[in-house]
């Protein structure tokens, strides 16, 4: 499981274990482990902008055609 810890550190991480698998200079047990944290780390982020794209305010137009603002309701217990 991935640490709690921000959706920017949680990409900064991703992008450093890019870097270090594409250098090629890991061995290949090392690029494996590098791998599934990579894994963990692209669903954690990928879980976190999708709980946040549901969180943000939708403008809808009510029956008279007016704006109104309604707040999508995430009933998972996500982030």
């Amino acid at each position: 499981m991935v640490k709690k810890q921000s959706f920017e550190a949680s990409l900064k991480e991703l992008e450093e274990i890019v870097r270090e698998m594409e250098s090629g200079d890991l061995s290949l047990e090392e690029a494996v482990k590098k791998y599934e944290t990579g894994i963990k780390q692209a669903k954690y982020c990928n879980d976190f902008l999708n709980t946040t794209e549901r969180k943000i305010i939708m403008l809808t137009k009510d029956n008279e055609g007016s704006l109104k603002e309604e707040i999508f309701k995430d009933d998972s217990n996500d982030i």
